[in-house]
């Protein structure tokens, strides 16, 4: 119930304007994302990858509807994507970028998956160039599909682009199946967006299994799995299913947000495995704050804690 009745905030006017203009949420907001500019998203990565962290860059802003706007993101993550390169910071996919296929166009009510998909080559032309990769964010169920096609067809050219696949959707399993081929990247996540009761899975439970029936689909696959999780149950299956899978640490990587469980971040790269930092930027912080809530609802606590530490 709560993590619908996150969801459902993440879409209110109402609610949006109440916590953006709350005086404090700026402070705790900064746990989580890493400024309003690129050269805060430098900053931090160059932070992060100090301590042996690797990191993907997210600029926040989705449902575009204005094909300006949608021209306007790609162009900052082709400058941001030619900083990381001038920077050092890219080569060996050490810091790449994640993109919402609505943010570059696909919502557009003309041509929208062409745009998107035109946008998201440009992108992928500037992350090979700067020595790194993207990977092109999941949205909520209605876009799979889409979202998919768009992968299949900027792989032709860019065989490295990553996707995300989300265990809470009950198609997930087959999906990962379609997509564990020899270099093929996948990000597994549970997801944080609503969908009808046909479609995901209602129950915490439910959807923790989905995610451990796609990882080993993932782990006994061929290509490269992510594994976005702070949950250290999932964290541990992975382990051990990689380890019986005959994987070694570099065949695969855990994702966990920036501002989440830090220490355990830093306790896994100090063991030898491949960990990597999602990393917001941008002002259009709303909706990717409210999701992450709802994708774990421990995560609302801290979030009330933090306020009321600054009050």
């Amino acid at each position: 119930m709560l993590r619908r009745a996150l969801v459902a905030i993440s879409a209110s006017k109402r609610i949006h304007q109440l916590i953006v203009g709350a005086p404090l949420t700026r402070d705790v907001v900064a746990r989580f994302v890493a400024g309003d500019s690129a050269d805060d998203a430098l900053r931090v990565t160059q932070a992060l990858q100090a301590e042996g962290l690797l990191v993907t860059l997210d600029f926040l802003g989705e449902d575009t509807v204005d094909p300006v706007q949608a021209s306007a993101v790609t162009d900052e993550y082709v400058r941001l994507l030619g900083r990381l390169g001038a920077a050092g910071l890219a080569s060996g996919g050490r810091a790449e970028v994640s993109v919402k296929a609505t943010a570059v166009g696909l919502d557009l009510p003309e041509h929208g998956e062409k745009t998107a998909t035109e946008n998201i080559t440009r992108i992928c032309a500037a992350a090979s160039a700067a020595g790194t990769t993207v990977t092109l964010d999941m949205e909520d169920h209605s876009r799979v599909d889409a979202t998919l096609r768009i992968v299949a067809q900027v792989r032709q050219e860019f065989p490295d682009l990553g996707c995300v696949i989300q265990s809470y959707l009950r198609r997930s399993p087959e999906d990962c199946e379609a997509l564990a081929f020899a270099g093929s990247r996948v990000r597994l996540c549970k997801g944080a967006y609503g969908a009808p009761e046909g479609a995901a899975f209602a129950t915490r439970a439910e959807i923790d299994r989905s995610y451990a029936r796609c990882l080993r689909v993932l782990l006994n696959g061929e290509g490269y799995p992510m594994f976005a999780t702070h949950d250290p149950r999932l964290v541990d299956i992975a382990g051990g299913r990689a380890v019986a899978a005959g994987r070694s640490p570099a065949s695969f990587e855990y994702q966990m947000l920036y501002g989440i469980r830090p220490a355990e971040q830093l306790r896994l790269a100090g063991g030898g495995a491949r960990v990597r930092v999602y990393v917001p930027y941008g002002n259009d912080w709303y909706g990717y704050l409210v999701r992450r809530l709802a994708e774990r609802p421990a995560n609302l606590v801290f979030f009330a804690r933090s306020l009321a530490s600054r009050g």
